[in-house]
């Protein structure tokens, strides 16, 4: 059986700008990265678990919960609006000089801290059943449907998707149930092959199988009223993280 090579990414820029430095908010007290560096570890499937972090004091609380940071984050890469593939290609580069070569790379985004091992080992093993496909995103849902979205054009208000129609009445006049189901991607995980960043130069390629996730599990915290609404279930058990066993960083 051919030998593969993986690398869990986990991305954790500091300059997150709608949370001041959500990536180590303390849930738990714990960090959020601390429960994305757990489940990759905890897995067991990874030949590296690497943060990628433009902060010097961010890559202290990576290693202290058993990251690998063998470097920082150029500030270029690690704007508000840089693509996922600069700062990836970069680091897949960086590592491939110094003889670290990987055969799929996982981005598991701090935003989620319900992803468990046992998720991350079924989406593996999932993808591999599909060898012809680039990579594999998580989706779900859209509760949010594009067919009763707007744009403004000065005064007035246009939808987004102008030409699709449902027995000859625009989208946005149906009911919810009556509309096509779109999926929307989210922060659970994501898995490539590595070679689609040289032949594509995208993190993706163009053959992307969906990965379903449900509830908690597509759960992504990027608005300060995610994290509170979180606590809150959490306090009534309705939602439970998964445990980490180590002190809590101070």
């Amino acid at each position: 059986m051919k030998k593969f090579n993986l690398i869990a990414l986990i991305p954790a820029r500091s300059g997150s700008e709608r949370v001041k430095n959500k990536n180590i908010l303390s849930l738990n007290n714990h960090p959020l990265i601390a429960y994305a560096i757990s489940s990759a570890k905890k897995s067991r499937i990874f030949d590296s678990v690497v943060v990628s972090t433009d902060s010097s004091h961010y890559a202290k609380i990576a290693k202290y919960y058993g990251a690998d940071v063998p470097f920082l984050r150029p500030k270029k890469f690690s704007t508000s609006i840089s693509p996922d593939y600069e700062w990836v290609n970069y680091t897949i580069q960086r590592l491939n000089k110094m003889n670290r070569t990987f055969s799929h790379f996982f981005i598991l985004r701090p935003t989620n801290p319900f992803r468990t091992d046992k998720d991350i080992k079924d989406a593996w093993n999932f993808f591999l059943k599909y060898k012809n496909y680039d990579s594999l995103r998580a989706v779900e849902l859209c509760k949010q449907h594009p067919g009763k979205m707007w744009k403004i054009n000065k005064l007035k208000i246009l939808p987004v998707l102008s030409k699709k129609k449902i027995n000859f009445q625009p989208l946005y006049n149906c009911q919810y149930k009556s509309l096509p189901k779109i999926f929307i991607q989210n922060g659970f995980l994501e898995i490539s092959k590595i070679d689609v960043l040289k032949k594509y130069k995208t993190i993706t390629g163009k053959k992307i199988i969906p990965y379903f996730s449900r509830d908690s599990k597509s759960f992504d915290i990027n608005y300060r009223k995610d994290l509170d609404f979180i606590k809150y279930l959490l306090l009534k058990r309705k939602i439970f993280l998964p445990s980490l066993k180590i002190k809590n960083y101070k």
